[in-house]
């Protein structure tokens, strides 16, 4: 077991977004969260990736009580625990794609070393977008950003990757390819998978679907 969340609610400005929610991911799977919006899909992933609190409940991770760390402990487990791919990829405008994903080594002296370039090629090499690793994000189109994005997340090796509409501004064509792509490198990596979202063609390549209802997740696949 890698991630357990017990009993997690969470509320803002008294309105309760997450009721007493529970939820247990294995290692190497994948996980689709549907729901409509505002039903506090994002929201979780805020708890999951240690980006927020939850009022009452408890998230262990790898044996680990998240929701109890200080801001420190919380900045280093991000950064090496977890990668986070957006529905807008997040890349810095004035730095090259490769430099783009080699930035969440800089957070720590121990990621920055050869091994880690080495990992950087393989991983721009396996998503096919070396040929463009020296242009700027203007300089791309909206699926390679989004793959620079999935490399940045995967580069420090994290155990989950928390993507949060990875394909919802992509067109139909670079979504399917994108939504391969996060499925691929989830098997081959080894890595967690949790994946919100609003299409159904991404979540049924998902080990399980659950849907969020009322502050709760019900298994749907």
């Amino acid at each position: 077991m890698l991630l357990q969340l017990t009993n997690i609610s969470k509320s803002y400005s008294g309105r309760k977004i997450l009721d007493g929610l529970n939820l247990s991911v294995d290692r190497g799977e994948s996980i689709a969260i549907i729901g409509p919006s505002g039903s506090g899909k994002t929201t979780l992933l805020n708890l999951v990736g240690a980006l927020d609190q939850p009022d009452f409940g408890e998230i262990i991770f790898d044996g680990r009580n998240i929701s109890g760390m200080n801001a420190l402990d919380l900045s280093a487990f991000r950064s090496e625990q977890i990668g986070l791919v957006f529905q807008m990829h997040h890349l810095l405008p004035q730095l090259s794609l490769w430099e783009n994903v080699l930035l969440p080594t800089l957070i720590d002296k121990k990621f920055q070393s050869e091994e880690t370039s080495e990992r950087a090629k393989r991983l721009i090499e396996r998503v096919g977008i070396a040929a463009v690793a020296s242009q700027k994000p203007s300089e791309l189109s909206g699926g390679e950003c989004q793959r620079t994005a999935v490399v940045r997340a995967l580069i420090n090796k994290p155990k989950l990757i928390l993507a949060d509409e990875p394909t919802g501004a992509l067109d139909q064509h670079s979504a399917a390819n994108l939504a391969d792509l996060l499925i691929q490198l989830n098997k081959e990596e080894g890595t967690a998978l949790i994946t919100v979202t609003h299409s159904m063609q991404l979540a049924e390549k998902m080990d399980k679907i659950y849907e969020l209802e009322d502050g709760k997740l019900v298994e749907v696949k």
